[in-house]
């Protein structure tokens, strides 16, 4: 039975996700300068851990997913404890820019210690204007796909 609650749960997600999808502005051209100031920002966001500056760069009703696992978070401020549980600790990333289905997409690579980085995921953006609306996190195992090492000295 909670199978079945869970998946109704991501198909009214999902469905909600399209609709509002359609009333969005369209995204900036790829490689644009206006595409490049949202992926500047984000990226300078994410490897300082500047919470406030990443949520700025939101939509009101973004949508968080890392497929293959059920785990997905919706709104700002959901979307904001959840990127701040990535940060807790003191742990910081570098990301290695790439593309996805023709959107912006980074390598996440942790640092460690012992200097070497080691991938933990690959996010890719979904745009509108000039906010990110959604961001997809797949498992580090992709990063080969996209050119990406496993880890970085």
């Amino acid at each position: 039975m909670e199978s079945v609650k869970s998946a109704l749960k991501r198909a009214r997600a999902g469905l909600h996700q399209r609709r509002t999808v359609a009333d969005r502005q369209p995204p900036p051209a790829a490689g644009s300068p206006a595409e490049d100031a949202i992926v500047a920002t984000f990226v300078r966001a994410y490897e300082s851990a500047d919470i406030a500056a990443l949520v700025a760069l939101l939509t009101d009703d973004v949508f968080v997913s890392m497929p293959p696992m059920p785990l997905e978070y919706e709104g700002r401020d959901v979307v904001a404890r959840f990127c701040a549980g990535i940060f807790g600790s003191g742990r910081r990333f570098d990301l290695v820019p790439t593309r996805a289905n023709g959107q912006p997409a980074f390598g996440a690579y942790l640092r460690a210690h012992t200097g070497i980085r080691h991938g933990t995921g690959l996010f890719v953006l979904t745009l509108a204007g000039d906010r990110i609306c959604a961001m997809t996190r797949f498992e580090n195992s992709v990063l080969p796909s996209f050119g990406l090492p496993r880890s970085l000295p």
